[in-house]
């Protein structure tokens, strides 16, 4: 954001989001942030958010500027948090909209002088409140959660969905990728996202191998597997056990560039996690694997297509989000067959003649 931009305080309304702490969250945020700005048509609207996940909220339309919550650099400690409170007091905000209820994030908000601080009434945080949003008792999935927070209503069937926006350059990056590892075009492309922030909720390794034998077997498909640096070691272990090698993009890709992978797919396979959302959000036909955790809370929204896969008879409660488990049985008890003829029966795949 520009000097002058910050200097110039001629809207009504200077508006800031504190954001949660994870990407499908961030994502979850934003028909909350679509509803800010219809409300506020005129405002400055800032999010802070996590370094991790800033990434998702660059390039939005509908905010002004996204600030980094560097909690583990230049915001760490009191002095960090001195910092913290002098760059949002240089911001004038007038209205704070708190998507986390921080204690921390607050009180800075507090200190900053933001006179207007909404948030859900919690322990956490709550006296420094000048408004507390009280949740109704039903289940409410946590893109209603944080639109509630603004309009105390649950999301429109029109509005049910997110915002993620690539360039130009993204686009043109994995094209260039696809040329550069040769990869066609003319065939299917089938992304696997194969990682997750939880182990639990993740498909067995061995399950993908054999799906990647399906996808090119049967279908003749092109086979991806998507994810960080970090699941470059499980993409290794599950494309050595597939005859058909996958190429491999863990790693290769930011969270934009990501999303226009996605975009360019025939289909997205992934368990619960944030790149999952990332796929809905480009409205690439997705299979979303769904075990431990609650699909009413963190299930798929979109204007795409898509289709959830859990298995329901079983012994154990479903959703549990027991970190506990030892058998994983509610993500091992979804067969390869189940993915595969689904794809098929939405005629996302079709066989080779």
């Amino acid at each position: 954001m520009s000097k002058a931009a910050i200097s110039d305080f001629s809207a009504k309304e200077r508006i800031l989001v504190v954001e949660v702490n994870w990407l499908g969250d961030v994502l979850f945020s934003t028909a909350a942030i679509r509803a800010i700005r219809k409300k506020y048509p005129g405002a400055y609207i800032a999010a802070l958010v996590v370094p991790r996940c800033k990434a998702v909220l660059l390039g939005n339309n509908y905010i002004d500027e996204v600030m980094a919550l560097d909690e583990a650099g230049r915001h760490k400690g009191f002095m960090g948090k001195l910092r913290l409170i002098m760059e949002l007091k240089k911001r004038r905000f007038t209205i704070a909209y708190f998507f986390k209820a921080s204690l921390t994030r607050i009180f800075c908000a507090f200190l900053a002088g933001i006179p207007k601080r909404i948030g859900f009434a919690a322990k956490m945080g709550g006296m420094f409140l000048s408004e507390k949003v009280f949740l109704p008792k039903e289940a409410f999935h946590r893109a209603d959660t944080f639109y509630y927070l603004v309009t105390r209503d649950r999301i429109p069937e029109s509005e049910r969905y997110y915002d993620f926006f690539i360039s130009i350059e993204d686009q043109r990056f994995v094209d260039d990728l696809f040329k550069k590892h040769n990869i066609r075009e003319d065939k299917d492309i089938v992304v696997l996202h194969v990682g997750g922030n939880w182990d639990l909720k993740r498909w067995p390794k061995e399950s993908f191998a054999r799906l990647i034998d399906v996808f090119a077997e049967r279908y003749g498909a092109e086979v991806v597997i998507s994810g960080s640096f970090m699941d470059h070691s499980l993409a290794a272990q599950i494309a050595g056990m597939s005859s058909h090698k996958p190429f491999i993009a863990c790693g290769l890709t930011t969270l934009k560039q990501l999303g226009a992978l996605f975009r360019k797919s025939s289909l997205v396979v992934s368990a619960d996690s944030g790149p999952l959302h990332i796929a809905l959000a480009m409205e690439a036909r997705t299979i979303a694997l769904f075990g431990p955790t609650a699909t009413e809370v963190t299930g798929p929204l979109g204007r795409g297509e898509y289709s959830v896969l859990r298995i329901k008879d079983l012994s154990c409660r479903i959703p549990c989000y027991n970190l506990e488990c030892k058998d994983n049985i509610c993500m091992t008890a979804i067969k390869i067959e189940d993915v595969w003829t689904e794809a098929e029966r939405l005629g996302w795949l079709k066989p080779l003649k």
